[in-house]
């Protein structure tokens, strides 16, 4: 076992290792003088194997690396650099030699030698000198984004373009239902809503194409929401526009309106005078239009503006509708058009001329001016003839039950009243209750509900009681 240790402690040492000893002492004493001596006088007397000479060589490399790297640490604040950046006694070419590993040149030892982006570039620096930054929008796809922290923020809604083909869907049920409330500023918020784009003019056409389906009351609003929406939402040239595209739609609109060229027509001289299309829109056609169902609507617009040449505004062109009307007038109205009836018997025309009206509330008016005319006329032809009309408004349903028991009523009630100017008043009034009755005009409730003949009066105490018919 003592030679196995000693041929190990004998034994040659490799290129490259030092023994457990060696490194001790070198690491006491790095640069000592004296080692230098005792191997120099080993070498010169000539006991030297050829490995240990390597590895004195090695150690001679190694040390003075040692030096070197000691002597440059110590010099560095002192030294300068040179032109070419590098410090003095180092190697450019090893990235080993560097003194700093955090220093900006090239490690490469290729370029100028000076540092990157001038010294300015890199994390945690400040740039060079005399930079100004400019303030930078905050990015929403930062990961550090804090929307609380960016002040007031404003939010747009992005509408799309309403396409043509569905225009005309999304319009229609407003138009609609303006025609029942009549209010143009709700028609204005939800135009707003939405985002016509250029077929903007197209509301116009479409609102007047329906009306021309509906009645004089839906005409005269049309006309009334065309000048309110002109010059908010619609321009003067979209307005034109519109009916220009109308007046080529003619030979359509006919097919289901017949009367739509003079329609069209007063509505143009509605808009001239409501200052909605400009003054010399008819001026633009002249002679250029081959069209004769627009010829038709201009020269109507035309008459309709020469006539009211004094008035600022065709207030009257569709009349006044439904229930704007006075009670008188429509009182009036309703008188004309038994009177007609009397005279001509055309059921048809009476009912024609009963929904022109567009009192629908009203209609017990007529039932009672109609049993009046029956009380006041003579012989049966008007009773005959007021319960065939009366029998038709209630087939057709013109006239409701509650509009009907209500006209009744009425001359139930002042029937004590007509019978001071139509003595036979109550043997009238009966005998045309029984025929409405029969006919299935009224119930068997308001028939019930007549009122009878008044006191009973004796022809004399000699008669024998019997009762004057």
């Amino acid at each position: 076992m003592a030679t196995q240790v000693d041929a190990w402690s004998t034994a040659p040492k490799v290129d490259g290792m030092l023994s457990l000893d060696g490194n001790l002492a070198e690491a006491k004493h790095p640069y000592s003088d004296d080692d230098d001596e005792a191997l120099n006088d080993a070498e010169v007397n000539g006991n030297w194997t050829p490995q240990e000479k390597a590895l004195h060589e090695a150690r001679l490399k190694a040390k003075a690396k040692r030096r070197l790297r000691k002597s440059s640490s110590r010099n560095s604040n002192s030294e300068s650099l040179s032109e070419s950046g590098d410090l003095a006694g180092s190697d450019p070419h090893s990235p080993k030699g560097k003194v700093n590993t955090h220093d900006r040149k090239s490690r490469t030892g290729k370029g100028r030698g000076l540092p990157k982006k001038g010294g300015a570039g890199g994390k945690g620096v400040w740039g060079a000198a005399g930079m100004v930054y400019e303030d930078e929008e905050p990015d929403v796809r930062d990961p550090n984004y804090d929307e609380s922290a960016q002040g007031d923020t404003v939010y747009a809604t992005v509408v799309p373009e309403v396409d043509e083909k569905e225009l005309e869907k999304m319009v229609n049920p407003i138009v609609q239902e303006y025609f029942e409330h009549g209010d143009t500023k709700e028609v204005q918020m939800l135009l707003k809503e939405l985002n016509l784009g250029p077929h903007k003019y197209e509301f116009s056409s479409l609102a007047v194409s329906l009306s021309l389906e509906g009645k004089a009351s839906h005409r005269e609003l049309t006309s009334r929401l065309l000048s309110d929406l002109s010059g908010k939402m619609l321009s003067h040239s979209d307005m034109a526009r519109a009916f220009d595209k109308m007046l080529k739609e003619l030979p359509d609109l006919i097919l289901d309106t017949p009367e739509a060229p003079q329609m069209l027509g007063q509505f143009i001289a509605r808009a001239i005078a409501d200052h909605v299309l400009p003054m010399n829109f008819l001026d633009c056609y002249k002679g250029k239009v081959d069209c004769e169902h627009a010829r038709v609507a201009l020269d109507r617009a035309a008459v309709l503006l020469t006539m009211k040449r004094e008035m600022v505004r065709l207030d009257n062109v569709w009349g006044v509708g439904g229930g704007l009307r006075p009670v008188k007038h429509l009182i009036k109205e309703m008188n004309l058009l038994l009177k007609e009836y009397l005279i001509s018997g055309d059921v048809s025309e009476a009912e024609h001329c009963l929904r022109d009206l567009e009192v629908p509330h009203f209609h017990h008016e007529l039932v009672y001016e109609a049993i009046v005319m029956v009380l006041e006329s003579t012989g049966d032809t008007a009773s005959h003839m007021m319960m065939k009309l009366l029998q038709s408004f209630w087939k057709t349903g013109l006239i409701t039950v509650d509009q009907m028991n209500r006209g009744f009523q009425r001359v139930y009630d002042e029937l004590p009243e007509i019978s001071l100017d139509v003595p036979h008043a109550h043997s009238i009034m009966e005998t045309f209750v029984d025929l409405c009755y029969q006919e299935s005009v009224i119930t068997k409730q308001l028939r019930d509900a007549c009122p009878s003949r008044g006191r009973k009066r004796f022809v004399s105490e000699g008669d024998g009681g019997i009762i004057k018919n």
